[in-house]
């Protein structure tokens, strides 16, 4: 049995078709530009062939003719000429009878066989892993060790290269069906909030996007998302009945269970947890657990997650389930890479952005995540927090489609304090500030929205655009 793993045995190489991509750009040095975006020195399996590969490449950047004369010369200048066999060995590549038109065909059978032979690692690997007595205590960090060996193949091997626009999914939907014009349900369609105001801002949340919900702790970021998954799963809305998926770092299944029910019930959360409730309040409770079961909510509680592993689940719920939106509860939560323990916190966290905005990609549902802001906002003289704000921002601000900060005197402020400083203005008991800081696909601006803290519910009263360029 130990030979499936010894990947010495029987490597997986075509050093045919490797030689036949070296032979090409030999033959028509411009052919190198049809495999460049995907083609690397170290898919090569022969390491003469990766020398090769690289002079190219090197060639290519800086405009250079790639020929036999240029190519031996820069073999030579890198010291690898002698490595490859001399002189005699680029002849012999172009001797092999290539044609430079099959290029991509060549390419693709060295990358795809590149993928077994990362695979085969990571199956030895992965028995190492499954064998060390040491690990018997973390079991679920073995696991996640295993998936992100695995999703690392599977992002590099995901490279999409240009795409004619006719052949684009909207486009070819568009030229399916005769109904053009007609508003007409669509796996693409973006998903409402159930919050009339933001869904009249943003035009919902859009498949692909990736949007930031922040604000200080007890503001109300996971209240806000909680009320747009329940919205959207709820099938009593009318745009309900979709499928969403929940990591929740902090709160537990049970705890998100009761303040979904609280918001549908509007039964004060802490006379729930308290199982402290009048005859008509169990009724309503009552009402809301049945119209719970019948949402497509599926929550992971995991309390320690990587970006990695939770791609895999996520694409394993859709896969099995279906998946229209996926809520992240919240980003600074999730452990960086454990294949990367050397780097500091800010590349961890644009790590996880990067990964979650390819999430939303990947599986085309707009993916909610939550995020904290800086302590900084509290000792300024003005609280309303700016994209600046967001805690170990790193690449947060620019891989967002959607930022939106969650704004509130009222937990800044104290009545008496409020009035002492806004003498002609009321207390904004119970009123949030939603702030639209970054719209990729149109205006920034801020809405109004109500907030009842001991429901966990949001409520859309008005909003008003203040469009900036």
């Amino acid at each position: 049995m130990q030979e499936q793993f010894d990947t010495n045995l029987n490597p997986v190489a075509d050093h045919d078709a490797e030689r036949s991509i070296i032979g090409s750009i030999l033959i028509d040095g411009e052919s190198i530009y049809s495999v460049a975006e995907r083609l690397r020195p170290e898919h090569f399996h022969s390491e003469e062939h990766r020398y090769i590969y690289a002079a190219c490449e090197d060639l290519m950047r800086e405009g250079v003719p790639i020929d036999h004369q240029t190519l031996r010369s820069r073999l030579q200048a890198n010291g690898h000429l002698d490595d490859i066999g001399g002189d005699s060995y680029l002849s012999k590549s172009v001797s092999h009878l290539p044609h430079a038109l099959n290029i991509k065909s060549y390419a693709k059978t060295v990358i795809n066989l590149y993928t077994l032979r990362q695979l085969a690692d990571a199956g030895r690997r992965a028995v190492n892993i499954g064998t060390d007595m040491t690990r018997a205590n973390d079991t679920d960090g073995a696991v996640r060790d295993v998936e992100e060996l695995l999703f690392k193949i599977h992002a590099a091997t995901t490279a999409q290269d240009f795409v004619r626009l006719s052949e684009a999914p909207s486009m070819l939907e568009l030229t399916r069906d005769d109904r053009i014009g007609e508003e007409i349900e669509s796996e693409n369609a973006p998903i409402a909030t159930g919050l009339s105001s933001i869904d009249d801002y943003l035009g919902g949340l859009h498949r692909s996007d990736l949007v930031i919900v922040a604000a200080r702790p007890g503001v109300g970021k996971s209240t806000l998302a909680l009320n747009c998954a329940l919205n959207a799963a709820d099938p009593l809305n009318p745009n309900g009945k979709k499928k969403v998926g929940i990591f929740s770092l902090e709160m537990s299944i049970d705890q998100i269970v009761d303040r979904m029910a609280a918001s549908l019930s509007q039964v004060d959360i802490s006379n729930i947890r308290k199982k402290v409730v009048t005859t008509a309040e169990k009724r309503r409770l009552d009402d809301a657990y049945n119209r719970l079961q019948n949402c497509d909510v599926f929550v992971d509680d995991s309390a320690i997650q990587t970006v990695w592993a939770m791609r895999t689940k996520a694409q394993r719920l859709k896969m099995m389930h279906g998946l229209d939106l996926l809520i992240v509860d919240y980003m600074q939560l999730i452990s960086g890479s454990m294949l990367n323990r050397d780097r500091n916190r800010v590349q961890e966290v644009s790590e996880i952005s990067r990964l979650l905005k390819a999430i939303a990609r990947d599986l085309n549902i707009p993916v909610l995540a939550c995020s904290q802001l800086n302590r900084e906002i509290e000792h300024r003289k003005s609280q309303e927090p700016r994209l600046s704000d967001l805690r170990e921002s790193g690449s947060i601000e620019q891989d967002a489609d959607i930022v939106m900060f969650i704004h509130r005197d009222d937990k800044f402020f104290s009545e008496e304090e409020w009035n002492r400083r806004n003498p002609t203005q009321p207390y904004p008991l119970g009123l949030a500030k939603m702030v639209i800081a970054k719209h990729r696909h149109g205006p920034t601006g801020e809405l109004t929205l109500t907030v009842r803290d001991e429901w966990g519910l949001f409520s859309s009263i008005e909003y008003v655009e203040d469009i900036q360029d």
